[in-house]
């Protein structure tokens, strides 16, 4: 790892190594990594949102996900009953997926560099909104071309319980509470570990939410 690689999205400050727990081979939850930019981050998902508004996508077998979604880069993930997959325009507007904020791919970069994944370049985030009652069953991130790039997940808002399984649907799991700012980055040989979101902490209140950003090279 090259965690004192890490300066902040404007380069313009340096910071001491920020603590990092390994999770597995090639993957580590970054503490607090994204703690200085959640305001800058949440105002550019803001923007995002505003030109392609989060939606709640159709599994393959028709289910309704809890988890709203929505994408910004050269491609988005979608989910409907045609199945997974990348594509580059929203369904819903029918235009190109809003590009990527700078403020993000900095981020993306710097995060996986420290991990010890240079050269990372994103073409697709993810961008998922939790409401108290959203879950993310256990998943591998496989639509993908290309495996060799490591997968980069922030954590925004409330906090949650983060599961890290095993290569195999029914290994055992871990969980891993994740804090506003935490970046988990994974690769290598963890790059298909089933994963997932078991619950978010907070309150019952309709504005507290929990925002996730899962930065990908797609294709």
């Amino acid at each position: 790892m090259t965690l004192d690689l890490f300066g902040s999205a404007n380069d313009n400050a340096r910071h001491d190594s920020p603590p990092a727990d390994e999770l597995g081979p090639g993957a580590f939850v970054l503490r607090g990594f994204a703690q200085s930019q959640l305001v800058a981050l949440q105002a550019d998902i803001d923007a995002v949102v505003a030109r392609a508004p989060l939606r709640h996508w159709l599994t393959p077998g028709g289910k309704r996900m809890s988890v709203a979604m929505t994408n910004c880069g050269e491609v988005g993930w979608i989910s409907d009953r045609q199945g997974y997959r990348y594509g580059t325009h929203d369904p819903l507007s029918k235009q190109p997926w809003p590009p990527m904020p700078a403020s993000f791919v900095a981020l993306a970069r710097h995060a996986a560099e420290a991990a010890g994944y240079p050269d990372f370049r994103p073409d697709a985030c993810l961008i998922n909104r939790y409401a108290l009652d959203a879950r993310l069953t256990l998943h591998q991130d496989r639509d993908e071309r290309e495996w060799d790039a490591p997968i980069v997940s922030v954590s925004l808002g409330l906090p949650a319980t983060f599961l890290w399984g095993g290569l195999r649907r029914g290994d055992r799991t871990r969980r891993v509470r994740l804090a506003p700012g935490d970046v988990v980055v994974w690769g290598g040989p963890s790059r298909l570990v089933y994963h997932g979101i078991a619950s978010v902490e907070g309150s019952f209140d309709a504005q507290a939410v929990r925002y996730n950003l899962t930065f990908r090279l797609a294709r």
